[in-house]
């Protein structure tokens, strides 16, 4: 299948690491679903896209960047989104669950932390893949070589945090987003394990710390020099794997990421 002919779906794509995926997606060829918890800032991050000289010079027009309203903690908008996936293009190629919440860094401590926090940041990073992805099915297993990325990041691998010669180790320990994320590369290899018969390979991809509003609202609490764009590259290289490609791995820019 050429890229020309795959239909992909970014949630989270209207700023950040998603909307850099749906920009090289989009600049690759693909016809992209750019998706967004507010149909305005979907539309919008459409439009910025259409303008990227990327896009442009790729020959990708606007007929190949669509606006979605997609919020992945509300079950009947996820059930519609869905619908509509299914009804104008009748399958999906390529998912990237990308949308997350931090949970903000100054009371996630895990003395601190409250069961509401845990809970909202579960929401979006864990429950709602799951339910987006179980939504979709359907359709990408209308695909020819459907593939899965969940972007995770590096701060739910076990073996980083607990490295004493890790940059992580010298983080403020934080309860809600590290286990959310250590819980969906988990997720990730379970799917892997389900629909790798059926040829769908699913990964989860660690992007890096990028400038990004994400990382600033997350104070990682160092200088960051990488950009979304850079962060974005794993993605899209696990979005466009070929057949013999891997499945259930957790991977960053410079190959597999230590569970």
């Amino acid at each position: 299948m050429t890229n020309e002919n795959r239909i992909a779906l970014v949630t989270g794509a209207n700023r950040g690491i998603g909307r850099a995926v749906a920009r090289r997606l989009a600049a690759r060829g693909l016809t992209v679903l750019v998706t967004a918890r507010d149909p305005d800032r979907a539309a919008a991050a459409v439009d910025r896209l259409r303008a990227d000289p990327g896009i442009r010079a790729a020959g990708a027009g606007g007929e190949r960047l669509w606006p979605l309203t997609l919020d992945v903690t509300d079950a009947a908008g996820v059930r519609a989104a869905a619908r509509q996936v299914g009804d104008r293009f009748g399958r999906l190629d390529v998912l990237v669950n990308n949308a997350g919440i931090s949970g903000g860094v100054e009371a996630q401590l895990p003395s601190a932390t409250t069961l509401e926090t845990m809970r909202e940041v579960f929401a979006t990073n864990l429950f709602g893949v799951l339910a987006v992805t179980n939504a979709l099915l359907p359709l990408l297993h209308r695909s020819a070589a459907a593939r899965i990325v969940n972007v995770s990041s590096a701060v739910g691998s076990f073996a980083r945090q607990s490295d004493p010669g890790h940059y992580l180790s010298g983080q403020p320990p934080l309860a809600a987003y590290p286990a959310a994320k250590a819980a969906l590369t988990m997720l990730t290899v379970q799917y892997a394990r389900e629909l790798r018969p059926a040829g769908i390979l699913v990964n989860a991809a660690a992007p890096g710390a990028c400038d990004t509003g994400f990382t600033r609202e997350l104070a990682l609490g160092r200088r960051i020099t990488r950009t979304a764009d850079q962060g974005a590259a794993v993605v899209e290289r696990l979005a466009l794997l070929g057949p013999d490609g891997p499945s259930g791995g957790f991977f960053d820019e410079d190959g597999p990421v230590d569970w």
